[in-house]
């Protein structure tokens, strides 16, 4: 038996019928990303998202759950899923050149990563913020281990790499006019870092 609301005069569902778990954790992270975890509450989102309370309660037991769903989803996105897109690339090299490319380009626009560092001591974000942190650290170690060097140095690299990135983000974030912006400048930019990163790896 359906027992989803309905809308009484036509009998579809009604828009917050169809909102789906992910839409409530999309719309939780993207509060993060403007005000803090402090901006997940169920009455804002729900008016947002032109939905009840009755809908949210339909996945989630409460605010904590929802938090962690919309944690989970960034740690999808922004790390795992981006794994995946590195990996279909042809060899170690070109995996780290196209994973400089793009992490550092994100990171002019990144803000939900600038939230939750902002909030590590949070007892909700900062288990997840190390996990993504160690993932990020071991996947880049693993490259560089594959281009030659041997797992002390691919370490010690993969942790300036992925601190270069965290950096790049903080900067972008707070001193923006420091970064180029004209294209041409940034491409140059981004492609001096990536070189910066992999120059001697391959060669090792």
């Amino acid at each position: 038996m359906d027992s989803s609301p309905s809308d009484p005069q036509s009998g579809a569902p009604t828009k917050s019928s169809r909102l789906t778990a992910e839409d409530w954790a999309r719309a939780a992270l993207a509060a993060i990303s403007d005000r803090g975890v402090a901006a997940v509450s169920v009455e804002p989102l729900a008016a947002g998202l032109g939905a009840t309370k009755g809908s949210f309660y339909w996945h989630f037991s409460n605010r904590q759950a929802l938090i962690d769903a919309a944690l989970q989803l960034w740690e999808k996105e922004h790390t795992e899923a981006v794994i995946t897109t590195i990996e279909a690339e042809d060899g170690p090299e070109q995996r780290l050149r196209r994973l400089g490319e793009l992490v550092v380009g994100y990171s002019r626009g990144d803000r939900i990563e600038v939230a939750l560092l902002a909030h590590a001591d949070d007892p909700a974000v900062g288990p997840v913020l190390r996990r993504v942190t160690s993932r990020r650290i071991d996947y880049v170690a693993e490259l560089y281990q594959k281009l030659g060097l041997d797992e002390a140095e691919a370490r010690q690299r993969a942790v300036l790499a992925v601190s270069v990135y965290l950096g790049h983000v903080q900067l972008a974030h707070t001193a923006p006019d420091t970064l180029p912006q004209e294209s041409a400048a940034w491409k140059r930019h981004v492609d001096h870092i990536v070189s910066a990163l992999i120059v001697g790896a391959a060669a090792s």
